[in-house]
């Protein structure tokens, strides 16, 4: 894959002619939050493509009598918003042919499965928006959607805009708070001619809060993913266990301890170090955005956390994480093993820290704590993507690392038929 980076003025958002067909891939949380909010547009169709099992059937089962958002203020107060999409299905024809918006809103290692399915139906100068995309999403969308995905654009936000929680399947979603700001980067394909602006329809789409923000590309997005943190403290915590059992479940980010912290913190520096390098090596880029985890800790939680004097005590202190404990399988009653096929292993090394690992390779940095982490979750998986310090496993071709894609170079990333351009 390749992209080519180019500076062009921001233009307003203007009126849009006809209705702007946003469809929302996925059936969890943040699909609810995004459908039903999309639908409170008037000059928006809001479309639903769900393909877990039932999922589709049951939430248009309750389609007729509509959907209530519970949005908590900040002042305490709550409001109730009665919304409804036009459409929630399984066809992945019916849900996209038309489509302007297409959110991908499912874990990592599930976006193949939908870019696959609308990939026929996919029109020109559509936008792909993942809500969030996680590392090496543009390279999986590129690959998949072959020359479709040189008429559309590939948007990637760092998270998810809001707080939220199902309380009832299809009916009732509650969202307990928004991000201040969201960042978002742009990959658009040279043959893509979209006429609105796409940071502003994103801003449009969502609503007043967050407010997005541009990111000026899509690595520098790649390398503030936050699928860093789950894989080190993981190791920190289980590579010296002894495969007793425990009596309960460990605390996961309040009990971080200074091995785990200077795991993270390693990680972290070693994503700031490969930002840096490709700023030097690649002209007119802006890498400012990679900045330390303990940073962004600061900058997204500062009011929730108490000590803020070093990364430990910072995730120690933090509210937002009160309560939250390690994945684990209850093996007998009362007794816990670490569960390694959890999300925070599972999603985040193949689909989080190996493309990471993938892009510094090609910078030429050395990453002597992304190795330790990759070579012992790799074996909690059962599988190999790291040989030594080199991207060599036999199952790189289950990750979304640049290498897998027949990238061998950094200046492949920023060259060829896409363009990194601010709108």
């Amino acid at each position: 894959m390749c992209i080519h980076v180019l500076h062009v003025a921001v233009v307003c958002f203007v009126g849009m002619s006809g209705k702007l067909v946003v469809v929302t891939c996925g059936g969890g949380n943040g699909a609810h939050c995004l459908a039903g909010l999309a639908a409170m547009r008037s000059d928006i169709e809001s479309r639903v493509l769900t393909l877990y099992k039932d999922e589709a059937e049951r939430w248009s089962a309750k389609l007729d009598s509509g959907m209530l958002i519970t949005v908590h203020n900040e002042d305490g107060s709550k409001k109730t918003i009665e919304t409804k999409p036009a459409l929630v299905t399984k066809d992945p024809q019916k849900a996209i042919t038309g489509a302007d918006y297409i959110f991908i809103v499912v874990p990592a290692f599930a976006h193949a499965q939908y870019f696959e399915a609308m990939s026929p139906y996919v029109s020109e100068n559509t936008v792909i928006v993942g809500l969030p995309g996680q590392a090496g999403f543009e390279f999986e969308c590129v690959h998949i959607l072959k020359a479709k995905a040189k008429t559309s654009a590939i948007v990637a936000f760092e998270s998810l805009p809001w707080v939220c929680r199902l309380i009832e399947f299809g009916k009732n979603i509650e969202i307990l708070g928004f991000k201040d700001t969201l960042g978002a980067s742009i990959l658009k394909g040279k043959q893509c001619n979209l006429t609105r602006p796409i940071i502003e329809t994103n801003q449009y789409i969502l609503g007043e809060k967050p407010k997005v923000r541009r990111v000026q590309n899509y690595i520098a997005i790649t390398l503030m993913a936050k699928s860093i943190v789950h894989p080190p403290i993981m190791y920190g915590k289980w590579s010296q266990w002894d495969g007793k059992p425990l009596k309960e479940k460990p605390l996961f980010y309040q009990g971080i301890d200074e091995r785990q912290a200077e795991l993270l913190s390693g990680v972290s520096d070693e994503c700031m170090a490969t930002a840096k390098a490709i700023e030097k090596k690649i002209e007119g880029l802006d890498m400012s955005d990679v900045i330390h985890v303990f940073d962004w800790y600061l900058n997204y939680y500062s009011d929730q956390i108490t000590d803020k004097s070093n990364l430990m005590m910072a995730m120690r202190t933090n509210k937002a994480y009160n309560g939250l404990v390690h994945p684990m399988k209850e093996v007998e009653p009362g007794k816990f093993v670490p569960d390694f096929t959890y999300r925070y292993m599972k999603e985040d090394v193949p689909q989080g820290i190996v493309p990471i690992k993938g892009i510094a390779e090609l910078a030429g940095v050395a990453t002597p704590y992304l190795d330790e982490v990759i070579t012992w979750c790799q074996k909690q998986l059962n599988k190999e993507f790291i040989v030594g310090t080199s991207l060599t496993g036999k199952d790189l071709e289950e990750t979304r690392a640049p290498q897998k894609y027949g990238i061998s170079t950094l200046q492949e990333l920023f060259s060829g038929d896409f363009e990194t351009t601010p709108i």
